[in-house]
């Protein structure tokens, strides 16, 4: 009975955790497309070389599939399931995409750290 305790207590306490990560991931995924809406103007110079260009682009690409991917492992957790299992998996998930969405704003800040030392590196 004291293990059967300990183990709802310890899932309980996944899932209030699956909860704020969700929430940060949410708060994360909202903030990466403001900022590329921000960054990217038109009338911005893209990079004159080429491997610049390619990283660039290449940094931007990532940026995008990576949320892409953290937008639907967020999907799938829109309800957790009863089950103990189910509960695990969901929480899995949660994780997950956290992961996936801060891998998508490390694309980000290092596209912009780029720019900014081709900037500097220019002029």
């Amino acid at each position: 009975m004291l293990i059967k305790n300990q183990l709802r207590r310890d899932l309980l306490w996944l899932k209030r955790q699956a909860r704020k990560d969700r929430r940060i991931t949410l708060s994360v995924l909202a903030g990466v497309p403001a900022a590329w809406i921000r960054q990217l103007s038109p009338d911005d110079a893209m990079p004159s070389s080429p491997p610049l260009l390619a990283l660039s682009l290449g940094l931007v690409v990532a940026s995008v599939v990576a949320w892409l991917l953290s937008a639907y492992l967020l999907v799938r957790t829109i309800r957790p399931g009863r089950d103990p299992v189910e509960a695990l998996r969901w929480t899995s998930r949660v994780s997950r995409a956290k992961e996936w969405a801060f891998c998508s704003l490390c694309a980000f800040v290092a596209w912009h750290l780029l720019q900014f030392v081709t900037a500097l590196l220019v002029r």
